[in-house]
């Protein structure tokens, strides 16, 4: 055998170290760091300003790791609705989301003090104002249940699109309105009222408005338009129904593995990224009703102050069902209280 391997020519010997010498240096420089892979589903379009926003913070988070925190984006509703995307991540199969409101009062009600109360806010100042009250609790709340928020953002304001026009709560207790709740507590309190809810996926709004399954929808203009809502509901009523809020949101049991100095700079990014989203969205809203209205010819219709006084009653003669069977009492309550406030100090 030694003579065999003494006739073996000094290359091979040579090339027969390199594996064992590899061996050696990786074990001197201690464990690979293995990357984190973040996946993250949304609503919200492919190419939209909303996943631009979240791809930016992506490449934040990949530069404040030296490139081990690894986001994949999965745009426009491909992982499911959002109850769908809320299970996908108390199973493991994704790790963040960015929701509305809606969906996160699948993980904590409270959530519901944001958006659940129609007609409630006059203004995106009394938005903002809410928001910096109530946060930071529900944060607290939503962390207990095992999601950590990276942050807060809004869509601009909620508003009807329907196949015929809509002037008045009657005009829309003729219709079919979509439905996020499926048939839960707040669409038993829509039906007490007269209207006529039908649940469906976010997904299927489209399809129901073309088939007629569904008459009236309501979302931010902005939404309408990425979706194309308007070619089967060309009449839009203008009455702010409700802010459209929303969070990104992660695992806590994902989050508390990232080391504290990382957290921090992805947090930094994060609300950055909604502070643009929020800023973008808004003025997007608001451009996009001008778009659909100029080149696609949607029809807006704003309704006049008995119009809207005739809203605002058919609002508040349901309040007393919505504050404890939608939004909790203590959060109903609060929410009302601080409005006060601040409508008493903004005079």
């Amino acid at each position: 055998m030694r003579h065999y391997l003494r006739r073996l020519s000094p290359d091979f010997v040579r090339l027969a170290r390199v594996p064992l010498c590899l061996a050696l240096c990786a074990a001197s420089a201690g464990p690979l760091q293995a990357k984190t892979l973040i996946k993250l589903t949304t609503l919200a379009p492919k190419d939209s300003s909303y996943h631009q926003a979240l791809q930016k913070m992506g490449q934040a988070w990949a530069k404040a790791s030296a490139g081990e925190i690894d986001l994949v984006i999965y745009p426009g509703g491909i992982q499911g609705g959002e109850s769908a995307m809320i299970k996908r991540m108390r199973i493991g199969q994704i790790q963040a989301a960015m929701i509305t409101a809606i969906g996160l009062s699948d993980i904590e009600p409270s959530v519901t003090g944001l958006q659940s109360m129609p007609m409630m806010f006059r203004d995106f100042a009394e938005v903002d104002y809410i928001g910096s009250k109530l946060q930071p609790s529900l944060e607290e709340m939503l962390a207990e249940k095992g999601f950590v928020v990276l942050f807060w953002t809004d869509a601009g304001w909620v508003q009807y699109f329907s196949k015929n026009l809509v002037r008045t709560p009657d005009d829309m207790r003729k219709m079919k309105m979509f439905s996020w709740s499926k048939g839960d507590e707040s669409d038993m309190i829509v039906k007490r009222a007269g209207f006529n809810p039908v649940a469906l996926e976010t997904a299927d709004i489209l399809p129901g408005l073309q088939t007629g399954l569904i008459d009236v929808v309501a979302m931010p203009p902005f939404y309408a338009l990425g979706t194309q809502i308007y070619t089967a509901a060309p009449h839009m009523v203008q009455i702010n129904w409700a802010p459209l809020v929303g969070a990104t949101v992660i695992k806590k049991d994902v989050w508390d593995k990232i080391s504290p100095d990382r957290q921090k700079a992805m947090k930094d990014a994060a609300i950055e990224a909604g502070k643009q989203i929020k800023a973008t969205s808004r003025k997007e809203s608001e451009d996009a009703v001008e778009t659909m209205r100029q080149k696609w010819g949607l029809k807006v219709y704003k309704p006049t102050a008995g119009e809207v006084e005739s809203w605002r009653k058919t609002c508040e003669a349901i309040y007393p069902e919505i504050r404890g069977k939608v939004v909790p009492e203590k959060i109903w309550d609060d929410v009302v209280g601080w409005l006060k406030e601040y409508r008493a100090g903004s005079r």
